[in-house]
């Protein structure tokens, strides 16, 4: 673009998006996440940046997602998706921060550096997918969007409302016809179709039931599902809550994180005694299971569990067809420490244990032939290489009579799986799958092993920086003295593990421990919530013990 255009360009940012905040804001493992009148200068900022994206990707198409996922709807967030689907290259993160935070006056000569620091070639042309979730903000947020892509001469195209995770679908099947139709519709036939398809395979018996309680958290997830519903005819009797009417709020004491985090049961769910449910997340890229007992008492099935159901469940079909492939799972430090057990001795399938944050996990998942990632909040998915898909695949058409059957079961499972990032509703059509096949309903699932109790906590700090760790965040490196008393406080429980983490989007420390008790987790995490208040600069009121 020559000189003049760009001048252009940036008059038209400093009169329509003008940078009205001198707060710092940073791209993280979810992009940007903050409140969302802070938010249009930086996501036409990134309107721009995509562009740039799209152009040093030789015109790949590069997405935009508006969303705050799990976060409460004042506040809203922007990330970008890669030409895979998978979310931004790390090493853009810090370009991506530095673009969004400087001054309207120096924007010019920043993107320019950028655009020359990247090598990108601006006469190519350049595709943006944007998307947005059901905030009320995020239509104006999305029209910033856009007009970042405009002045850089790309091409947008807008997807409206949908979920974060078909949003990656789409920019993946854009720039890789051979995985699916990059629309909305075309996700609804291959994901949705495999599950039907399957599940014609497959006789309901045992103690699994078609019916399936969902709470859509007020959110996007809800809403698809009600479309998908009428599709599904009896292979699935989907009974919905909290789709964003009367008076609910989006993720307001219900959704996914509300339901792990807490501990409860969401507000708005009406509750049979053992009825499993299926809890979204706001954007539909997590999900978590859980039941109420006879005496009302609620029993959680959280990414962990997901994570051993599937990956059980694929071993049984691997070892029915005879595929000799590497099967591993990956997890968080957030894992429950009685899963990881599980999975190791009993499945006798290897674990890795890497940093918090999708793309880590994601990262990792791709050293296996068939990798399951999954933190414990529901966010999580299954990777399958070329090797694999080839593998299972000649099976299928070679086999003996049992292994092409048991072969043609896992290639539907393979469509069922969107494997660009964790998706709520791909999820919760392998689950059911899996539970299914294995006549399982969610008590069944739940023996497979006893969680040790946890609790989470969070710290507010002046600088969650002054927080440092190694070791997949298990070990904390800075401040002094802070994991030795960790150490020390840990020594004095049975079964006590525990770890602190920085927030990736706001400043506070994360708080995690397991006890073999649930008034032991309680007490470990509130004395280490004191130690990091005392050790890395805690801010209001000092956390208090447990009574």
């Amino acid at each position: 673009m020559p000189p003049s255009s760009l001048r252009v360009v940036y008059a038209f940012a400093r009169e329509m998006h003008p940078k009205t905040s001198e707060v710092f804001i940073q791209y993280g493992t979810a992009g940007f996440r903050t409140k969302a009148n802070l938010l249009e200068h930086v996501v036409y900022r990134m309107g721009l940046l995509a562009v740039i994206r799209s152009r040093v990707k030789n015109g790949r198409t590069i997405g935009i997602m508006i969303t705050a996922s799990h976060n409460l709807e004042p506040d809203n967030g922007v990330k970008l998706i890669d030409p895979d689907g998978e979310m931004l290259e790390q090493s853009w993160e810090e370009i991506a921060t530095r673009l969004a935070n400087v001054s309207d006056n120096d924007l010019e000569s920043t993107t320019e550096q950028i655009i020359k620091e990247v090598n990108a070639d601006m006469a190519l042309k350049a595709s943006v997918f944007i998307g947005m979730d059901t905030r009320y903000t995020s239509p104006r947020l999305a029209a910033a969007a856009v007009h970042g892509v405009i002045a850089l001469k790309g091409t947008p195209k807008e997807f409206g409302i949908v979920t974060t995770p078909i949003l990656h679908y789409c920019v993946r099947c854009r720039n890789d016809n051979t995985y699916g139709t990059p629309t909305e519709e075309g996700y609804y036939e291959k994901i949705v179709g495999a599950f039907k398809n399957i599940r014609e395979k497959l006789p309901v018996g045992g103690e699994y039931t078609t019916t399936l309680y969902v709470d859509g958290a007020n959110g996007v997830g809800g809403k698809k599902l009600n479309i998908i519903k009428k599709s599904l005819g009896d292979e699935l009797d989907l009974v919905l809550y909290n789709l964003g009417g009367n008076g609910g709020k989006l993720n307001l004491n219900c959704g996914a994180d509300f339901v792990k985090v807490s501990q409860q049961a969401p507000v708005g769910v009406e509750h049979k005694p053992w009825q499993r449910v299926a809890s979204l997340d706001g954007d539909g890229d997590r999900i978590v299971y859980y039941y109420l007992d006879d005496k009302e008492k609620m029993h959680l099935l959280d990414g962990d569990r997901i994570a051993t159901l599937l990956a059980s469940y694929i071993t049984q079909l691997l070892s029915a067809c005879g595929a000799q492939l590497r099967l591993g799972l990956v997890q968080t430090a957030y894992a429950n420490g009685a899963s990881t057990q599980y999975i190791t001795q009993q499945l006798k399938v290897p674990v890795t244990c890497v940093k918090t944050g999708v793309k880590h996990l994601h990262h990792a998942a791709q050293a296996y032939d068939i990798g399951v990632y999954f933190e414990a909040n529901g966010h999580g998915t299954v990777l399958y290489s070329e090797n694999a898909k080839n593998t299972i695949k000649k099976i299928a058409e070679e086999g003996e009579v049992e292994q092409r059957k048991s072969a043609g079961l896992l290639l539907q499972y393979i469509d069922m799986t969107n494997e660009t990032v964790g998706d709520a509703l791909s999820d919760l059509f392998l689950v059911e799958t899996a539970l299914c096949a294995r006549g399982q309903g969610a008590r069944q699932w739940m023996q497979a092993y006893t969680d040790l109790p946890c609790r989470q906590l969070k710290v507010t700090v002046q600088d969650r920086n002054a927080i440092s760790t190694t070791d997949a965040e298990r070990v904390c490196t800075s401040p002094e003295g802070l994991q030795t008393r960790i150490e020390e406080l840990v020594s004095g429980y049975s079964s006590g593990r525990a770890f602190v983490r920085p927030s990736g989007t706001e400043d506070v420390v994360r708080v995690y421990a397991e006890a073999d008790t649930q008034q032991s987790a309680d007490k470990l995490s509130a004395e280490i919530a004191q130690a990091v208040f005392d050790l890395a600069g805690g801010v209001g009121s000092r956390p208090e013990l447990p009574a």
